[in-house]
């Protein structure tokens, strides 16, 4: 998969989301970065890593999706998941 088609198939996720508002904290993600000063397009970057990092985790680690992780990612952001604390 060339990386234009990962990065679409990681946007429809997010869309789908946002639209159906579930996990409802992709929406509150969304707004509390735009308010804390991150622009549309770095709050979708910041976001679609948090998609990326666990679909990527799913195959990396042969489980099934997370939810409690996926939204502790996204509570955390604008801290990446593959971030170290320190």
């Amino acid at each position: 998969m060339d990386n234009q088609r990962l990065k679409n198939a990681i946007l429809e996720v997010m869309n789908k989301q946002i639209m159906d508002n579930d996990p409802p904290e992709i929406k509150k993600t969304l707004v509390r970065l735009q308010e804390n000063g991150y622009s549309k397009e770095e709050t979708i970057k910041l976001i679609g890593y948090v998609v990326a990092s666990e679909v990527f985790a799913v195959f990396r680690e042969d489980r099934r999706y997370d939810e409690k992780k996926y939204i502790a990612a996204l509570k955390a952001l604008p801290k990446l998941p593959w971030t170290k604390e320190g």
